[in-house]
């Protein structure tokens, strides 16, 4: 994530849910690179946040003034609507006063937490995005690269895959300086990409040949369970495979350049930086 030069215009302490994931620990490390006070919020952190337990929630409430709320897996899974409602109460009685919150593409569950957010009283930000250029370097496919063969199902919809590093730093710029409260960022990156698509640019980028092999979807999904995924896991990919990538996200967004002043990054230069670093040359 490039790191931001404008000067955070806050001191106040900030909480960042989901701490040690794709944006979390990217949020992380800018803010403290501006020397914004963070609690990370995590199992792993002291005091431990777990959005299954919600007796860890108050610690990490406790002189908190903004929050990055990142719910995992995702704000379609079942529960999460009540879970974000207790959390902003919570958040509520303890004083915050910012919250920003990263929901879904085309998801109707991860809308109804916004509902939620929107009606909480408190200052609210809202960063809307659906895939990301790191699901291939960092998430559930990054072996299917290494190995040459993208195997998922059979989806011919473009997609406008969005780089994380966009999502942080719009979240940075909404958690550390004025203008962004009541604002819906619906980000995207700057075309639509096929699977297809995305397996010629990451050929290119690596001088392999990485090739798109659809598979039935039915079959995919019994494949990750053979895996060792865990449930929630599974559970995200086929929703997301079976209702996400019909089509309702097939369109492009200004979300990034609204927020930030500047383009999203584009597929192919996130290819190349991955590529330079070997990731994807590693034997699966």
């Amino acid at each position: 994530m490039t790191t931001q030069t404008v000067k955070a215009d806050t001191n106040e302490l900030v909480l960042v849910l989901g701490a040690t994931g794709k944006t979390g620990r990217r949020i992380v490390s800018s803010l403290e690179d501006l020397g914004v006070p963070v609690r990370k919020g995590s199992r792993s952190a002291s005091p431990s946040f777990d959005w299954n337990n919600t007796a860890t929630w108050d610690e990490c409430l406790m002189g908190v003034t903004r929050i990055y709320i990142n719910y995992a897996p995702d704000l379609a899974m079942p529960g999460a609507s009540d879970a974000i409602a207790e959390f902003v109460r919570r958040a509520g009685v303890a004083g915050v006063k910012h919250l920003v919150l990263l929901s879904g593409r085309g998801e109707e569950e991860a809308q109804a937490c916004e509902a939620i957010v929107q009606a909480s009283g408190i200052d609210w930000t809202i960063v809307r995005a659906s895939w990301f250029n790191q699901n291939f370097s960092e998430g559930a496919f990054v072996e299917m690269v290494q190995a040459g063969a993208i195997t998922l199902p059979a989806v011919e919809t473009p997609e406008p895959f969005v780089d994380v590093d966009d999502i942080a730093e719009v979240a940075v710029v909404a958690l550390t300086q004025p203008g962004h409260s009541g604002r819906l960022y619906e980000v995207t990156g700057p075309r639509m990409l096929t699977l297809a698509e995305v397996a010629e640019e990451l050929s290119r980028a690596t001088g392999r040949t990485i090739s798109y092999q659809p598979v039935p979807h039915a079959a995919f999904i019994e494949g990750v369970a053979a895996s060792g995924a865990p449930q929630d896991v599974l559970w995200m990919l086929d929703y997301l495979f079976a209702t996400v990538l019909d089509g309702r996200n097939a369109h492009l967004t200004d979300g990034v350049q609204r927020a930030l002043g500047r383009p999203p990054r584009d597929f192919a230069d996130y290819a190349r930086e991955v590529a330079a670093t070997g990731l994807w040359s590693k034997a699966a």
